[in-house]
């Protein structure tokens, strides 16, 4: 009953057919190889136990024939003895059953939806920026729901009714003249393709629903991550009507997809009706002739009812699966999204400690239309500090990602210790690396939480000091809740400084070996810059800096300043001899300068 060290990959890019989804989940079970065989065998002792019931009940019934008064007494009692014990039986296996089975079940939805959770941080930020987070969200939601089902369904009810259906017909074979047999054939072969038929057509139905579901849900969890814009242009009323129109297009491909069912419904109990009928008629004229005893025909009618259980689940079950297989498809497929960024078989580790940064004749696009950076040659020695400036939309912040290695080059390469970043694991790459966003984002948790995840196991006192190094001290001894004051939904409670201030202290705890600074200071205020630009420059000595600025005021005593235009380098030098060019750096100095004083 050990579990496997290693999950299952994840499945090959295409399109997915039923089949591919049960062979990928059958790893996942057979790691639990003990527990599903021994659930398996209480599954077919219920099953044995379940049909041997009847032909109990058919012996009670005979024997209290008053032909056969002498019996009454002994048989019947012996046999009620056994009618109890073995449905007794019958529920104590299937109880058991499912107690023996449960971890293997949860265990599997918890691998699965790991190894997803996994794969999505995995793949690249171009991934995370084109698709919606509503969708994606409702997709792993029903996705993970639908795993539990579908291995339910798969173990639990597929093969049972096999077994079922099976022993019914044997012992019809067995007992008594063909026709029972071939009626009872007949009926499950003519259910079966219907079922299989129609629910294939239903299909198309389930897949448009879902297809509006994740639709209009994006549109609502977009909506309200915007909440603030939505109030600026007084925009609800337009933001309800779009929602709505989503939710009505959803509704009218419930109302088909429901109509589908009901037809379904209907088919398989016209089907089954037909098939009961056929076979008590044959029954009861069994007994009219005298070759059938009266508790023959309850035994009969026994089986019938307990064969028209398995073949009604039997459709819902088809049902359920297909519907399962529908919701988990999209779920599978990002499992099998390739990663545009990944570690080469040959990737090691980055050593610790001061690295130079040097980017060597880089060229990158977004997309293949509009190019952003073109030749960018630069470097940073270790420990020194390089401040890049330039116009918005001139591949500034592009630099920072790709040192972080959030997407790779499109030419040239870019070096950190005298290696290519490509031949270092990206997580040793990113977690020598701290930055310090423009755009930064926070977790719905407390001050102390989002300060501490830079560096998870640090201890409360070097969360502390890294506050009061982003100057958050004075800040957090005025909220009425401290460090346990909860920062809101991406951290809209606090204002653009303080949560500035917050990404400091969360970098400035990670103690990484080379610091970005994008935009670091830009929405504070000009008495708290200078406060905090001390404690920049303190953390930055020693470390290999990239400072991606727009006050120039920030960056004067910067090793190296850069000044980008339309993805290229135009400019480089010391802010002393910048000045001395009188070029771009230049203007864009007098003109901030012209600002201020105004």
């Amino acid at each position: 009953m050990r579990r496997s060290s290693s999950l299952p990959p994840p499945p090959s890019t295409g399109e997915r057919h039923d089949w591919q989804t049960i062979r990928q989940l059958i790893p996942y079970l057979w790691a639990w190889r003990g527990r599903v065989l021994l659930a398996l065998a209480c599954l077919v002792g219920a099953k044995f136990a379940n049909v041997t019931v009847p032909l109990v009940f058919k012996g009670i019934v005979d024997g209290m024939d008053i032909s056969r008064q002498q019996a009454v007494i002994v048989v019947p009692a012996a046999l009620l003895c056994a009618y109890g014990a073995l449905r007794f039986s019958t529920s104590m296996l299937t109880e058991l059953r499912e107690i023996i089975f449960a971890r293997v079940s949860q265990e599997a939805v918890r691998r699965i939806s790991l190894q997803v959770f996994g794969h999505l941080h995995a793949l690249s930020l171009r991934f995370h920026l084109e698709r919606q987070t509503g969708g994606l969200t409702r997709d792993i939601e029903r996705g993970t729901r639908a795993i539990g089902s579908l291995i339910s369904y798969t173990l639990y009810s597929i093969l049972p009714t096999l077994i079922e259906i099976s022993l019914v017909v044997g012992v019809l074979l067995y007992r008594y003249t063909p026709e029972f047999a071939l009626i009872t054939l007949a009926t499950l072969s003519l259910y079966v393709f219907y079922t299989f038929r129609v629910t294939h057509w239903r299909m198309a139905l389930r897949r448009r629903a879902n297809e509006l579901d994740s639709a209009a849900n994006s549109r609502a969890i977009d909506s309200l991550i915007n909440f603030e814009t939505v109030k600026y242009f007084n925009n609800e009323g337009f933001e309800s009507r779009r929602y709505d129109a989503d939710l009505q297009r959803w509704g009218e491909a419930q109302i088909r997809n429901q109509k589908s069912l009901s037809y379904l419904n209907m088919g398989q109990a016209a089907i089954i009706a037909c098939g009961v009928t056929a076979m008590m008629w044959r029954a009861a004229v069994g007994v009219s002739a005298g070759r059938m005893t009266l508790g023959d025909l309850v035994l009969v009618n026994a089986f019938l009812i307990q064969l028209y259980m398995p073949l009604n689940f039997l459709g819902v079950l088809y049902r359920e699966i297909r519907q399962a297989l529908t919701d988990i498809e999209r779920m599978f497929g990002l499992m099998g999204t390739a990663c545009e960024v990944a570690d080469r078989p040959d990737a090691r580790e980055l050593p610790r400690g001061a690295q130079a940064v040097a980017f060597a004749g880089v060229d990158f696009a977004y997309d293949p239309a509009r190019p952003i950076l073109h030749q960018v040659n630069f470097t940073i020695p270790a420990g020194q500090t390089l401040a890049v400036v330039g116009h918005s939309g001139s591949g500034k912040s592009t630099l920072a990602r790709l040192l972080f290695r959030f997407y790779d080059v499109g030419g040239g390469e870019i070096q950190v210790g005298g290696a290519d970043v490509r031949s270092y694991t990206q997580a040793s790459l990113r977690g020598a690396i701290g930055i310090v966003p423009q755009d930064t984002v926070l977790f719905n948790d407390t001050l102390f939480y989002n300060i501490q995840y830079g560096r998870p196991e640090a201890s409360r006192e070097e969360v502390e000091a890294a506050a009061r190094a982003a100057q958050l001290e004075d800040f957090i001894a005025r909220l009425p809740e401290g460090w346990e004051t909860r920062v809101g939904e991406r951290g809209l409670k606090l204002s653009g400084g303080e949560k500035q201030r917050v990404a400091i202290a969360r970098a400035l705890l990670k103690n990484p070996d080379i610091l970005i600074f994008d935009e670091a200071t830009s929405a504070l205020d000009s008495r708290t810059e200078k406060a905090i630009q001390a404690q920049l420059e303190a953390a930055a000595r020693g470390r290999t800096t990239l400072i991606i600025a727009h006050r120039l005021s920030t960056i004067m005593n910067a090793d190296q300043i850069l000044v980008l235009d339309q993805g290229q380098v135009v400019e480089r030098g010391t802010h002393t001899a910048l000045l001395a060019q009188e070029g771009a750096y230049a203007r864009m100095w007098a003109l901030q300068q012209q600002e201020q004083e105004a």
